[in-house]
């Protein structure tokens, strides 16, 4: 599955607020072996929103976790924006939502907190365990939470753990290299189609350094490329500190 995040919030975007759910999921994917595909920081615009959902639902492999707008002032797009693009159906009423909500406000949930209870059509309900105002998510693949921390987190954690099994943590290498990244470009070249590489150009004292990872779910195949980049960095008389390793 490709693990996409929407964050959305124009206060991200003009430094009002600083966004934590990016870290957040991240640290989660990464407890569970999975690994996070794309992630967008976008403003309070439905037709940026409508875009960002279109680009996500045309990936069969997807699934999403949206962070925002599910509130009922103005500027809370997310619910009709929803509707429009994964269901091309309007809001409707959703019984135990309104219940939730007028459960925890009363009848100060009208005339416009129960307007977070108008879902998108065949919408199922995240438990809010601050305030009971709900998030939802479809197909078991989408999931739309409020931008608040201690309300969306739980959310995210119970979606991940019910509906996505943790995977085998790749075998890696991480290591320095005193070196640019122009000196391993042959090197990296042969690197094999099953091992994940990725390279980290910094200046250090000074000096040009690039940070080496390589990860594969394939052991051997791993320790074979590894063993033929340091043999290269022995031929290259290029100096190389390994970092860690989790073979």
């Amino acid at each position: 599955m490709n693990f996409y995040s929407v964050i959305i919030g124009t206060e991200l975007l003009n430094a009002r607020r600083i966004d934590k759910h990016f870290d957040f999921l991240n640290k989660e994917l990464n407890k569970r072996g999975l690994t996070h595909f794309a992630n967008f920081v976008i403003k309070d615009d439905e037709q940026l929103m409508e875009n960002t959902f279109k680009t996500v639902l045309a990936d069969k492999n997807s699934v999403m976790f949206c962070f925002g707008g599910l509130g009922s002032t103005p500027d809370d797009l997310t619910r009709p924006v929803v509707a429009k693009v994964f269901t091309c159906k309007e809001l409707q009423l959703h019984e135990e939502a309104k219940k939730r909500i007028v459960r925890q406000f009363g009848q100060e949930a009208y005339p416009h907190r129960i307007n977070m209870a108008m879902l998108p059509q065949n919408a199922k309900l995240l438990d809010n365990v601050v305030n009971n105002v709900p998030g939802f998510y479809l197909q078991n693949r989408f999931f739309f939470t409020p931008g608040f921390p201690s309300m969306s987190w739980p959310m995210i954690v119970w979606a991940l753990d019910t509906f996505f099994k943790p995977e085998q943590q790749p075998h890696s290498y991480t290591f320095w290299v005193d070196a640019s990244e122009n000196d391993l470009i042959e090197i990296m070249q042969q690197c094999p189609q099953q091992v994940e590489l990725s390279s980290l150009p910094r200046f250090i004292e000074e000096k040009r350094k690039v940070q080496m990872y390589l990860a594969s779910l394939d052991k051997d195949s791993l320790e074979k490329y590894y063993q033929k980049f340091i043999d290269f960095l022995h031929l290259k008389h290029l100096k190389f500190e390994n970092i860690e390793n989790s073979l």
